[in-house]
């Protein structure tokens, strides 16, 4: 996908309304947003979540605790690399309870992506189990760094009804516990079946079937409700989804990119080169084998075997060699050499390399055109005997599988 592009401001209603619906910096997503947008915003709001929720996900893979302040400091560098994530790292950072008009746009764009998220990753069960580990990775994250005000009000808007128990339960409890309940600290009494992750543990204790959790454990309990509203709520959204896609009358527009959301590529963006690197074309041909995405690999096999393009297989892989830095005399060369063993009066006649120089800037508007996005390939429109699109969603399972095996 392309993040290049600077994302455009959601509509702001007045600082008030905002206020009312978002009070705060977490939330459980208990009812949908009722805004508008464009649908330009619509799809970048989710891009930025997507992009959130993986980098959170791979900084779990390095194997720290998730409740460890390395976990927190690790997620919070990677994140700051990424500018366009700042409103997400805003609440991140967050104590809870702050009331500025900065914090309501940055509530409102992270109630609008989750619901679109939801959207884009309900049609199956992998899926919906990806969503959410990851929406609960950043619930517990968000959590670590509420303030303790923060942290109550939270637990207030949200009807939770988790009191302290009182210091007369505590002195009793601590007699119960044999001390493992301490008199002189703050504890919860839940439903032990809440924090069965605590249970397992061992690191509460149990009497008459409730559980008494200390003040830093009640997180356990709130993940308990977060993951069952949310896995309830994403299967609903499934049954519900056939009918609103019938429903929809721009139901391509909106719904094609969310199909292919889930298997975006959102990596580093290589369309904008500044190093002044370039790839020699006498590599082409390895790296195509080692390293080029399946849509590109495949585009190089047909350049190779029928020594031709279609237009927009030209128009897709010229500017993916021009984004990784093959320069416009070696693409020349390389394409003319194969349009001489096919049709050599196209390669200058039938605007072959006018589309080359033209991707390159170098005629008409002299625009400097970036490579395709993963959204735009994936979402293109391709007839029979076009080579260009996405092979994971254009192509049947058995031409991928001999794809990958060549």
């Amino acid at each position: 996908m392309d993040f290049s592009h600077r994302r455009q401001k959601v509509l702001k209603p007045e600082q008030g309304e905002l206020a009312i619906s978002y009070p705060h910096d977490l939330q459980m997503y208990t009812t949908p947003p009722v805004c508008e947008i464009s649908l330009t915003e619509f799809e970048q709001l989710a891009i930025d979540r997507l992009k959130l929720l993986r980098t959170i996900e791979q900084i779990s893979l390095h194997g720290l605790a998730k409740n460890s302040e390395e976990w927190k400091i690790a997620v919070a560098n990677e994140l700051k690399k990424h500018l366009d994530l700042k409103y997400f790292l805003k609440l991140i950072n967050s104590t809870g309870v702050k009331s500025k008009e900065p914090d309501y746009q940055a509530r409102k764009c992270d109630h609008i992506s989750h619901f679109v998220l939801r959207l884009a990753f309900c049609r199956t069960e992998e899926l919906r189990r990806w969503l959410i580990s990851r929406e609960l990775e950043l619930f517990r994250l968000r959590w670590l760094h509420l303030s303790a005000e923060g942290k109550s009000e939270f637990i207030r808007l949200n009807n939770l009804n988790y009191n302290p128990i009182t210091p007369s339960e505590r002195i009793e409890m601590n007699k119960e516990s044999s001390g493992m309940v301490i008199s002189t600290a703050d504890y919860y009494r839940v439903p032990f079946t809440q924090v069965l992750d605590l249970v397992r543990l061992r690191k509460v204790f149990l009497h008459h079937g409730f559980a008494y959790i200390t003040n830093t454990d009640i997180i356990s309990v709130l993940l308990t409700v977060f993951r069952s509203r949310l896995s309830h709520e994403l299967s609903r959204t499934a049954r519900q989804l056939p009918a609103m896609e019938v429903i929809e009358e721009d139901q391509d527009r909106i719904f094609r990119p969310l199909k292919a959301l889930p298997h975006a590529y959102i990596g580093e963006d290589y369309s904008n080169k500044k190093t002044g690197e370039k790839v020699p074309i006498e590599c082409i041909d390895s790296l195509a084998r080692q390293s080029f995405p399946l849509c590109m690999r495949q585009l190089h096999a047909k350049l190779r075997h029928d020594h031709k393009l279609k237009h927009h297989g030209r128009l897709q892989y010229a500017l993916f060699l021009k984004g990784i830095g093959v320069t416009l005399e070696d693409i020349l060369t390389m394409w003319r050499e194969e349009w001489a063993k096919s049709e050599p009066e196209k390669f200058e006649k039938g605007g072959v390399a006018y589309l080359l120089r033209h991707s390159y800037g170098k005629e008409g508007k002299r625009t400097n055109y970036t490579p395709q996005s993963c959204m735009k390939i994936i979402t293109a429109s391709v007839g029979t005997g076009d080579q260009h699109g996405c092979p994971f969603k254009h192509n049947d399972v058995s031409a991928i599988r001999l794809t990958l095996t060549q």
